[in-house]
């Protein structure tokens, strides 16, 4: 029997994920406390993104990220304008007509790499990069057979920087188990996102 995308995110697993955000964003606050010791700006975002995949697949990508000031200030030491960010997320994706959807949840850690590009329009434009760990519900999904439910979690991305608080971002996302078992086809997505920082 298939599910509305909108019943999907009232089922029990995804109420407990979005319930869990707050409880994740009190945690990377006190590890952001925690890195003001060592320097005087650590700041965290709540980030929501549209997801586009492949053919029919879409979904939304709501995350939690805190800036590391102390890896921050460690690089620029060597000289390296860079931020050191970690981010939570929970991602809720969906593929197919409403009549036989498909639906997956993921929940995903990323460490991530952001430096400056440049201006454009006289705002700041940056570039990010991480590697991280997500954990997929399914293995199945979009007709592909991801094997694992473990899976790496690549992304490139722009950054445009409307102010100091608030954010646009175009995000290439690539999940997959980097060949540890076959088959192993990835998912790719673009996300496009606003950011909220405090």
């Amino acid at each position: 029997m298939s599910i509305s995308f909108g019943q999907y995110l009232r089922t029990t697993g995804v109420r407990n994920a979005l319930l869990a955000l707050p409880l994740l964003a009190a945690t990377q606050s006190s590890l952001a406390a925690t890195s003001q010791l060592v320097t005087t700006e650590a700041r965290q975002q709540l980030h929501a993104a549209y997801v586009q995949g492949e053919g029919d697949v879409q979904g939304v990508k709501l995350a939690v990220q805190t800036e590391s000031a102390w890896l921050t200030e460690y690089l620029s030491h060597y000289g390296i304008n860079s931020t050191v960010s970690f981010e939570m997320s929970a991602n809720f994706w969906q593929f197919g007509p409403d009549n036989e959807t498909d639906q997956n949840l993921v929940v995903a850690f990323s460490p991530i790499l952001t430096f400056p590009l440049g201006q454009v329009f006289h705002k700041p434009l940056l570039a990010e990069f991480g590697i991280g760990v997500s954990l997929l519900d399914d293995t199945t999904f979009a007709g592909k057979n991801v094997s694992t439910h473990y899976q790496f979690e690549d992304r490139l991305g722009l950054i445009y920087q409307l102010s100091r608080e608030d954010a646009l971002s175009l995000r290439y996302l690539h999940y997959s188990n980097a060949g540890f078992k076959t088959p192993n086809p990835g998912l790719d997505f673009i996300a496009l996102g606003y950011s909220k920082a405090f």
